[in-house]
């Protein structure tokens, strides 16, 4: 009898390729080029914090600990969120993953079984439809456009419900788009959270980045009592922290409560040291996280100003996180093709729009987490080719 498996199943030889990635790779050809392309902090990570980590190697914490993550940085992330949200939270509320992609992954696990729906705006994070195809889930999209400033709104999502939805993912503040969801569309998507039962997945990692006088919201904060979240949390972008990995979920428990299984099966659980670090820095010394917002807010005037200047691109001001989403549609390319001609003709990496979904074409991503001198070089580059086209 022959065997007709296939070597490779289906999900994998399917799973959507991030373009983020395939620009990251053609990038390497060029090691003089200016990269607006990953988004990191160019900070290092706080003294204090690594001198946490590096004291927990020395205490041997180095052992397996609990998969939740242990009692120490639960209670802190508890304590922290407790007092954000004006809500009771516990360590039981609290799960501690390997950075937020695999708090995200355990998000739908817990939520989303196959053939069944998740909503993701469009443009997002590419990976959010990776996630969903690779538990046999389908991403529905819902557009989000230039003409509402960006943000997700609860009316477009309302017309993308089925009696087959069973979650929704929001990313606030957003990446790629540098925008803050309005608190009214907040509500509004609690109460058809209520009214059709799916949860609302809050990938809420760019929390701290907000620039002047915009406004964050949780979904947490939206209405007491409401327990169908689950937010995704990160320390990655807030402390610089993105090669310690370490991530974290709220949410009610007994959608938390699965995840400590879950993780058995997976990773088994994050380091201690790594943790020991994390905890330094959600209770420690606040100042440095201070300092580079600061700093992404002025380097967001600079590259706002400098985009705003060449004939043919604008954008609108980012009220957060360290990424503007500049619209190319004037120059006649698509933004894959812009994107590879701006590395072959000028030396200069940036993450083509439609990286992000159908809806960012005509737009590329660049990211400001870099030194002002790297803003001003790639706006220089930009200039020439705006010049020689």
């Amino acid at each position: 009898m022959t065997n007709t498996h296939p070597r490779v199943t289906q999900m994998a030889a399917s799973y959507p390729a991030s373009d983020i990635r395939k620009m990251f790779t053609l990038a390497l050809d060029y090691p003089n080029a200016v990269k607006l392309t990953v988004g990191e902090p160019d900070f290092n990570t706080p003294e204090h914090v690594k001198a946490a980590g590096i004291q927990g190697i020395e205490d041997n914490h180095t052992r397996y600990v609990a998969n939740a993550g242990i009692p120490d940085l639960r209670s802190a992330i508890a304590q922290k969120y407790t007092a954000r949200w004006n809500r009771p939270i516990t360590s039981d509320n609290v799960m501690v993953s390997f950075g937020a992609m695999e708090a995200l992954t355990f998000a739908l696990d817990v939520t989303v079984a196959p053939g069944e729906e998740v909503i993701i705006p469009d443009p997002s994070f590419p990976n959010y439809v990776g996630q969903v195809h690779r538990l046999g889930g389908v991403s529905v999209p819902v557009a989000v456009t230039e003409d509402n400033d960006f943000k997700l709104r609860a009316a477009d999502i309302a017309a993308a419900i089925t009696d087959k939805t069973a979650a929704i993912i929001i990313n606030s503040p957003s990446n790629p788009l540098g925008s803050v969801m309005d608190r009214s569309d907040l509500e509004a998507l609690v109460d058809l959270s209520v009214e059709h039962g799916f949860t609302i997945i809050s990938d809420e990692v760019y929390d701290e980045i907000v620039f002047d006088d915009a406004q964050f919201t949780s979904i947490a904060e939206i209405r007491e009592g409401f327990d169908r979240f689950l937010v995704v949390n990160s320390f990655s972008k807030t402390y610089a922290m993105t090669g310690w990995r370490c991530g974290f979920l709220i949410g009610p428990t007994d959608l938390i409560a699965p995840m400590a299984f879950l993780q058995e099966g997976i990773t088994s659980s994050l380091p201690g040291f790594v943790q020991d670090a994390a905890v330094a820095a959600i209770t420690g010394d606040q100042d440095p996280v201070q300092e580079m917002v600061a700093s992404y807010a002025q380097r967001r005037d600079l590259i706002t100003d400098r985009i705003s200047a060449i004939d043919g691109l604008s954008l609108i001001r980012p009220e957060a996180t360290f990424y503007s989403f500049v619209n190319i549609s004037e120059w006649g390319l698509s933004s894959w093709d812009l994107a590879i001609r701006l590395l072959q003709e000028q030396e200069l990496a940036t993450i083509p729009g439609s990286a992000f979904g159908p809806q960012g074409e005509g737009y590329l991503r660049l990211t400001f987490s870099v030194s002002p001198e790297t803003i001003n070089e790639a706006c220089d580059r930009l200039e020439a080719f705006a010049e020689s086209r």
